[in-house]
């Protein structure tokens, strides 16, 4: 943005909406003055800016304090940015339910939905059963399908820019699926893709567990797990899409899948029979002895795997979540192994999000979105 000039007046103006906004943005309420000190621009450019901003219906003069109007008389002119002028969706499609997140345009969550879904469901069950909770969560809410700005959407399996899932095992009919087409027919908005574990990661790094870190891993971990990471405090999605996806490194000269590590009997369990797990983990803490060697043998497995990942990319935090957060002793296990082959061992830690931790880093990834419109030119040096 160096060459400026003043023969770009719609740049220029680009940049002073752009640096008025984010000020507004950054407080309850300001007035022209405090404006016009917080950006550095003169205050007709300020005004100039705010007018345009309230006919783009972005921003809102507030009503003065009927206190502060009598002791005062003529109070300033005060205004907010309208985080209400639209919304924003986060979209979680997984193996056994589907959930919903609405925002504002600040990413304060206004409703959420989540429904069932049986794992055997196709791709067109699952997608109806889909736009049936975002349908009922926009009329719970009271928000108008055309008031969304931006949906972000996370799924299992590797997830192509523009949102074709390559490979996708963990869903019927989800290989080769063009997700990102089809759920563009549902939104007259820019609708994003990503992994879940990615997602996850998102989340995390924005309101839960890696707040004050920026570069993180996050293992969602199952019976096949997967990975998200952030380096410097972006997410890393590797050439094709792939990066993290530590379950497939049992094809590394293992012959011996997650699915049978975790048998107690001679048959492998089913990848997405989650009770069937729970039960194998219910024995374990029951005590009986085949569980616990299923469930500590599983363990290792998961363990071996994070380690990989840490030792290529050297985080400054490792944050469990998925159904495996739930584990007894997870923790002391993989922090004793971390330190066994990792030359600076990680932190490591439980996941603060919970199953909310997909939809809520989808909902971040709509944010974002939303945000290099709204700021595009941040960072550009304003003229007064």
């Amino acid at each position: 943005m160096g060459g400026l000039t003043g023969g770009d007046p719609s740049l220029l103006r680009r940049i002073n909406s752009a640096v008025v906004l984010h000020a507004l943005r950054a407080t309850d309420c300001a007035t022209l003055t405090e404006i016009t000190r917080v950006t550095g621009l003169s205050r007709p450019t300020v005004e100039g800016v705010v007018e345009g901003l309230i006919e783009a219906g972005l921003v809102v003069e507030t009503a003065a304090d009927d206190g502060m109007a009598r002791r005062q008389g003529r109070p300033a002119r005060r205004f907010r940015f309208r985080a209400e002028a639209g919304h924003l969706l986060g979209l979680e499609i997984g193996p056994h339910r589907v959930a919903a997140l609405l925002a504002d345009l600040d990413g304060r969550v206004i409703g959420a939905q989540a429904k069932d879904v049986e794992e055997s469901a196709t791709a067109d069950e699952r997608l109806e059963r889909l736009r049936t909770a975002v349908a009922e969560l926009l009329r719970r809410a009271g928000v108008a399908r055309g008031s969304l700005r931006a949906v972000g959407a996370a799924t299992p399996g590797i997830v192509e820019a523009d949102g074709t899932v390559r490979l996708g095992t963990a869903l019927p009919e989800w290989t080769g699926l063009p997700l990102g087409e089809r759920l563009r027919r549902s939104f007259k908005c820019p609708v994003l893709v990503e992994n879940d574990a990615n997602a996850a990661a998102v989340a995390e790094h924005w309101k839960g567990a890696a707040t004050e870190s920026d570069d993180v891993v996050f293992v969602l971990a199952g019976l096949s797990p997967g990975a998200g990471a952030l380096i410097g405090g972006r997410l890393h999605r590797g050439y094709g899409g792939a990066a993290g996806e530590i379950g497939a490194l049992h094809l590394l000269g293992r012959d011996v899948t997650p699915e049978t590590l975790l048998s107690t009997t001679d048959q492998p369990l089913h990848p997405l029979d989650e009770q069937a797990v729970a039960k194998v983990f219910a024995e374990a803490r029951d005590g009986d002895q085949r569980a616990r060697a299923a469930v500590e043998r599983f363990i290792q497995r998961l363990v071996h795997d994070v380690a990989a990942l840490v030792l290529a990319l050297d985080p400054e935090l490792v944050v469990i979540g998925g159904w495996a957060a739930g584990l007894d002793g997870v923790l002391e296990p993989l922090r004793r192994e971390l330190a066994r082959y990792c030359l600076r061992p990680p932190r490591v830690t439980l996941s603060l999000l919970g199953e909310a931790a997909v939809a809520t880093g989808a909902l971040r990834l709509a944010l974002d979105h939303v945000e290099e419109q709204l700021f595009a030119v941040e960072g550009a040096t304003a003229r007064r």
